[in-house]
């Protein structure tokens, strides 16, 4: 049997992390800068420890007013203590449950623009060196993020989307369009079975294009991600994939 880990970000406001962990093997906590506060964070690590589910930081844009879905045209210095500052409020919880953080993955629009823009990349990068990278990073396949982690040997892990559009250039389809976000269980299933077995995602343009993951993401602020998330746990194992818990 494939394996594969399922996450999702959580730590929203959406309430249905209790729903969703058991169905889950690693999760992507906010921790402030989009939203999150020390409430949220404390009883998100609780709720991953009792199901088993691995932790990780979701870092953003500091920019709680438009959920850190917009660019921001910080300098260095700046975004380097937003980063830094979320990823301290997060460990502060971890370390008090006498945890481990198991991976970073950006949130929204820094999550994009990293994806396609080398030097603020970089700058991400530098902010998490103080951390000594005990941890893997979740990065998009064939993402600028992606080659300057690997030539600095920091760990990686691909990931992919199952309940969102591709472009051909492997970005995601933008979410003004009515057809960015995948709603139907049976539609992300059919996605997730691409991407895992035959390691292809069809693109808004009908083709079929090479993508790589070691994890894959269902949005918490999907209406309908309890019923991926619990519809996937069902059926992958029909098509022989496993969740890697």
């Amino acid at each position: 049997m494939e394996a594969i880990d399922i996450n999702c970000d959580v730590g929203e406001g959406m309430g249905i992390e209790g729903k969703l962990f058991p169905f889950l093997s690693s999760c992507n906590i906010a921790c402030g800068g989009h939203a999150g506060d020390q409430w949220t964070m404390t009883e998100t690590v609780q709720l991953a420890q009792q199901y088993g589910v691995r932790i990780g930081a979701h870092p953003s844009y500091p920019d709680r007013k438009n959920f850190g879905r917009v660019s921001m045209d910080l300098s260095e210095k700046v975004l380097i203590e937003a980063i830094q500052k979320q990823m301290e409020s997060l460990l502060a919880v971890v370390k008090q449950e006498g945890l481990d953080l198991h991976h970073v993955k950006l949130h929204g629009a820094l999550y994009n623009d990293v994806a396609r823009d080398r030097h603020l990349a970089r700058t991400v990068l530098r902010s998490l060196e103080k951390y000594n990278f005990s941890f893997s990073i979740y990065v998009p396949y064939r993402s600028a993020i992606a080659s300057e982690a690997i030539k600095r040997g920091i760990p990686i892990m691909y990931e992919a989307f199952g309940d969102r559009r591709y472009q051909e250039d492997l970005s995601l389809v933008s979410r003004n369009s009515p057809s960015a976000v995948i709603q139907n269980p049976k539609e992300v299933l059919k996605q997730v079975i691409s991407i895992v077995r035959d390691e292809k995602v069809e693109t808004s343009m009908g083709n079929m294009t090479t993508i790589l993951a070691d994890t894959l993401c269902i949005h918490g602020d999907n209406p309908f991600a309890f019923q991926i998330v619990s519809y996937l746990s069902q059926e992958l194992p029909n098509h022989n994939i496993r969740i890697k818990k």
